[in-house]
């Protein structure tokens, strides 16, 4: 009798030890799958239109370039001219007359939420619109400790990165559900999905949102045929990143948005680009208290050179 129980308990320590080995191994050819071999969406399935918010710069510039190329015709949504203005002709003089450019000039920061439906909704009227990326955001311009960011400051990264980007998929949902299909992509961050992201309180805290937000209400529509979806970068070299250089672990935004365009219907939440999604496991595999000692500590560094650059800038003046 103790050698059955004994042959039992061995037997069942080996086959949790094989599901515990088997699970790691499943999930390294999932990602190789996801990452390099499946297959990407037909965009054009889900409509003829693009809107793209925050589209004169970076991620967002990158994206419509992309859209473009796979003959999507696009609605721009920014809030300078003249950057939305050189950015259609940056993208009609490399495709021409095979996509069709709008643009809508809205600063998310300062317009409530009634008139952001207002303007997309009468903007998109008659159109097609597939597909539908939120990029448009708003960090700190250093980092800072909560209690040092002011309150316009605050109130600002707030509205555009969380409430805008609610107003504008809110007027856009309707056209999608009236024909039962389309694609939206919340630009989401990698400091809304860590354990901590200190010296970037409010900032994390907003891509965070958009991650629950994105999750819950695409379980909403999904039977509608309508694919919800927040993208999580970590560092992207832009100008919001006060980056310059890319690198294997920062890409540039050309090479974030082939990616991201690569993981548009799918996964409900996702890290398209293939660096970043090591860098993630990396992450998750450090115990938590280590990994908010070193980001708190790399972030004091980041704003001790900042504010001795901008002190130094006040000086020359």
């Amino acid at each position: 009798m103790a050698m059955q129980l004994h042959d039992a308990v061995v037997l069942l320590v080996s086959i949790v030890g094989f599901f515990s080995l088997l699970k790691p191994v499943i999930g390294f050819f999932n990602w190789v799958w996801v990452v390099f071999l499946r297959r990407p969406k037909n965009l054009k399935k889900y409509g003829s239109w693009a809107v793209v918010t925050g589209s004169t710069d970076g991620i967002g510039k990158a994206l419509a370039f992309e859209l473009a190329s796979k003959g999507l015709n696009l609605l721009l949504v920014g809030r300078n001219p003249s950057k939305l203005e050189s950015t259609s002709g940056e993208i009609r003089g490399l495709y021409g007359t095979g996509v069709e450019i709008r643009t809508v000039v809205l600063d998310l920061g300062k317009s409530s939420g009634e008139e952001i439906s207002r303007e997309i909704g009468d903007a998109i009227e008659g159109l097609d619109v597939g597909i539908l990326i939120n990029n448009a955001g708003v960090a700190y311009p250093y980092s800072m400790f909560f209690h040092e960011a002011d309150s316009e400051l605050n109130q600002s990264i707030v509205q555009v990165n969380a409430e805008a980007a609610t107003w504008v998929t809110r007027a856009v949902l309707p056209v999608m559900l009236k024909k039962k299909k389309g694609a939206i992509v919340n630009i989401g961050s990698a400091s809304g999905s860590v354990p901590s992201y200190p010296l970037n309180a409010i900032y994390a805290a907003t891509k965070a949102y958009l991650t629950m937000f994105s999750r819950s209400i695409s379980v909403e529509y999904k039977k509608n045929g309508i694919d919800i979806q927040c993208q999580i970068p970590f560092f992207v070299a832009t100008k919001m990143a006060k980056i310059r250089k890319s690198s294997f672990l920062i890409p540039s935004p050309e090479i974030y948005s082939k990616a991201s365009i690569r993981h548009i219907g799918y996964e409900p939440v996702c890290i398209p680009n293939c660096s970043h999604s090591l860098l993630w496991a990396v992450i998750h595999a450090l115990p938590v208290t280590v990994f908010d000692h070193y980001l708190f500590n790399y972030n004091l560094g980041l704003r001790k050179r900042a504010l001795a650059k901008y002190s130094i800038k006040a000086k020359v003046k």
